[in-house]
């Protein structure tokens, strides 16, 4: 790390839930230019990298090719097509799967209408894919792949035999959307430090968390490169992760414990004993429950009535006056 961490601390990450599979990450505070260099390199692992299912090819019961249209159907080859690869799916395997649909109910067609075999989930099962006539059928195979990146169709072209199989362009990564913004931040004195605000949001195949951890590690794996031997370069202008979180411990752990403090006024004290109580120095429950009798006896204007008014008004918080 920077060497100047040694001064500003650890970088703390704040994370804030704002939707499902959506979630901001704001990391500071970071030396001036690092909320780009660690925004833009995440941003572009996370978008290019991640593994994810996809529909890569569609075949539909008739049909040969995608400017045809389907008898019954309200909507075109292309426009079925163009819905299927809207598609949220989660894949534990790494083979193609087909998964298929078989409606001949009039009517709007959803995603949840799809048979899928153990290793595909669909994740966003409202989907619309299309709306067919009565006495009318709709059948179709869809093969599923997962991968990373972007493959266009044709591609794969070349290696499909199936001449009834509409190839898609595939779009794998199940990021749906990655933004990250730097704003200025200040320590103590120092008022040109960044502050990174990470804004992740993704299918539900893989959480914005664990996103961020794989594109993580893929860069690091990629720097590791540049230093297989993990020699340290002048060592003195680097930071020590370890040595600065111990510091940090240990600065906690010597913090003075601060005390609760609840104002007496709470209790509904009579005026009179409220005053006498505030003017002996007791504002707050905690110190009136550490005084002893004879300490609030001492009080000036304060009697023996004050002294019973005080001791019911603890016993209703579960507390007591300390022992003589």
């Amino acid at each position: 790390m920077h060497i100047i961490q040694e001064e500003i601390g650890i970088p703390k990450i704040k994370t804030e839930n704002i939707g499902d599979n959506h979630t901001v990450f704001v990391v500071g505070p970071l030396p001036t230019g690092y909320g780009v260099t660690l925004g833009n390199a995440l941003r572009r692992g996370l978008l290019s990298s991640l593994p994810g299912a996809c529909v890569t090819g569609v075949k539909i019961s008739g049909i040969s090719h995608e400017y045809s249209t389907v008898k019954g159907v309200k909507e075109s080859v292309m426009d079925i097509t163009l819905n299927l690869k809207l598609l949220d799916l989660n894949k534990t395997s790494t083979e193609p799967t087909i998964i298929t649909l078989d409606v001949n109910k009039a009517g709007a067609v959803h995603a949840k209408d799809i048979k899928c075999p153990s290793d595909v989930e669909i994740l966003n099962p409202d989907l619309y894919i299309a709306t067919i006539e009565k006495g009318s059928n709709l059948k179709i195979e869809m093969i599923v792949e997962k991968g990373v990146g972007y493959s266009p169709a044709t591609t794969r072209q070349k290696t499909e035999t199936d001449s009834q199989i509409v190839l898609v362009d595939a779009m794998f990564s199940p990021v749906k959307k990655v933004r990250y913004d730097v704003e200025a931040t200040r320590v103590g004195q120092m008022t040109n430090l960044d502050k990174l605000t990470l804004e992740i949001k993704t299918n539900g195949s893989i959480s914005p968390e664990d996103a961020l951890k794989f594109s993580s590690n893929l860069l690091q794996s990629y720097f590791n490169l540049f230093n297989v031997e993990n020699i340290m370069v002048e060592g003195d202008y680097m930071s020590d992760i370890k040595s600065i979180l111990e510091k940090e411990k240990q600065e906690e752990a010597n913090k003075p414990t601060q005390e609760s403090y609840t104002p007496i006024e709470i209790l509904g004290f009579s005026p009179r004993t409220l005053n006498a109580l505030i003017n002996g120095g007791i504002g707050s429950i905690e110190q009136l429950s550490k005084c002893t009798e004879s300490k609030l006896t001492n009080l000036r204007g304060f009697g023996k009535k004050a002294l019973t008014e005080v001791a019911d008004a603890l016993e209703k918080k579960g507390l007591a006056l300390a022992e003589e």
